[in-house]
């Protein structure tokens, strides 16, 4: 049973909890939860009112596998606070490829040009929230709608925030963009760090948590699910190179480090940690390590 959502701030790849929920992106606690208690009711399988069979299973697969994760997103102060940090980020994200952006619904279109944006914008939201739920085919497309006011909205908030005003935008991709600049001679390419991603730092956040509580492993299993998302995140080797390091696995680290340094030649974490063991060789070498792991890296045991 699909419930792929592609539009709005799922363009992003980017969970719009508050579209699923239907309620605005600065909703307090106690209304998200009579928000949600409300589509609960609707959805559950004891009391829900869809006339087909097929819909009342998809109403009750939706509810576990889609509404209950995102109510279960503002539950927990922690998990509200990494949310807010994630939608921060998508914020700028919009606003840097706003010129790319294509808005389809009439009332996403409405409020990019609308004066009284805020105010439209929670109009909006509530008129579409009302039959959110009341068939399949009315679910999804209000969850899209609202992900693309959504979407309006924090485009509109981030260019008032940073100076940019609050004029009205194009909802519609420029056809005609200005010409490129004439060509330019540009050096031989370097190794550039990856760019940010969210649910990469996201991933950074909680394992630099765990570093900091001498919890290595847990902090090792976050870096290497962030590596399978971003596999030349220069930050995430790193981290997970002082990782190896702090549990005496001096050759994964140098590994690590290879790899973040070929993707940053100046990510700090990589070059403090090449550097401690580079520090290690040098006493292993003039003999004053003690048997141990640096001393089987680096020409073995003291005779």
């Amino acid at each position: 049973m699909s419930f792929e959502m592609t539009k709005g701030l799922f363009k992003y790849d980017f969970t719009d909890q508050h579209a699923i929920l239907g309620i605005p992106l600065d909703a307090e606690f106690n209304d998200i939860r009579k928000r949600y208690m409300k589509i609960a009711r609707r959805l559950h399988s004891d009391t829900c009112s869809f006339e087909s069979q097929a819909d009342k299973d998809w109403a009750n697969q939706f509810l576990s596998k889609v509404v209950n994760p995102a109510y279960n997103k503002f539950s927990k102060e922690s998990d509200r606070k990494e949310y807010s940090l994630l939608l921060a980020a998508i914020g700028k994200r919009v606003v840097k490829e706003q010129a790319k952006m294509q808005i389809e619904s009439e009332a996403a279109k409405q409020l990019a040009t609308a004066k009284d944006w805020e105010e439209a914008y929670k109009t909006a939201v509530s008129k579409l929230a009302l039959k959110q739920y009341e068939s399949v085919k009315e679910t999804q497309e209000a969850i899209d709608q609202i992900s693309e006011l959504n979407m309006v909205y924090l485009l509109r908030k981030e260019r008032m925030v940073g100076g940019g005003g609050v004029a009205p935008i194009s909802p519609i991709k420029d056809a005609t963009p200005p010409p490129p600049p004439p060509p330019t001679p540009t050096p031989t390419p370097t190794p550039t760090p990856v760019k940010d991603d969210p649910r990469i730092e996201a991933y950074c956040r909680r394992a630099q948590g765990f570093m900091d509580s001498k919890n290595y492993a847990k902090a090792s299993l976050e870096l290497r699910e962030a590596l399978k998302n971003a596999p030349k995140h220069s930050k995430a080797h790193a981290m997970l190179a002082m990782c190896y390091l702090e549990q005496n696995q001096a050759t994964m680290a140098k590994l690590e480090i290879n790899k973040a340094l070929a993707s940053n030649p100046e990510e700090p974490t990589a070059l403090e940690v090449k550097k401690k063991l580079e520090q290690a060789s040098a006493k292993a070498k003039k003999g004053d390590e003690k048997p141990g792991f640096f001393a089987s890296l680096f020409g073995g045991k003291k005779k």
